[in-house]
């Protein structure tokens, strides 16, 4: 059974930084397209990266030059690095597979703010 649990959310002040984790389990995440997803209140979840088996990254023009995502094979983990966070980046970040979506974890709250 595959399990996605994401950490490293935070309070933090605009131009801060955080760097988020999503551990697998059940699944190998680079045998995988995984992104990184956000979500507010009454929106859609929304996609801010994704991270190809290959190596590729694309990124939302929303984070372009602020966000990288990444992953360690070894510990079988996704990362978001979060730089220069404002406040429109608050939300519940979760991470999946992008082509077929495994049980979603309960998410990290990030919440930018002064």
């Amino acid at each position: 059974q595959v399990q996605l649990v994401e950490s490293g959310g935070g309070v933090v002040q605009p131009g801060g930084s955080l760097r988020l984790s999503c551990s697998a389990s059940g699944m190998i995440v680079s045998v995988y397209t995984m992104a990184w997803f956000r979500q507010t209140p009454g929106k859609q979840r929304e996609v801010v990266a994704h991270l190809t088996s290959g190596g590729s990254t694309n990124y939302d023009n929303s984070v372009k030059g602020r966000f990288t995502i990444s992953r360690d094979n070894g510990k079988n983990t996704v990362y978001l690095q979060m730089n220069n966070l404002k406040p429109e980046d608050t939300a519940v970040y979760y991470c999946n597979r992008v082509y077929s979506f495994a049980t979603w974890g309960q998410g990290t709250q990030v919440t930018v703010s002064s």
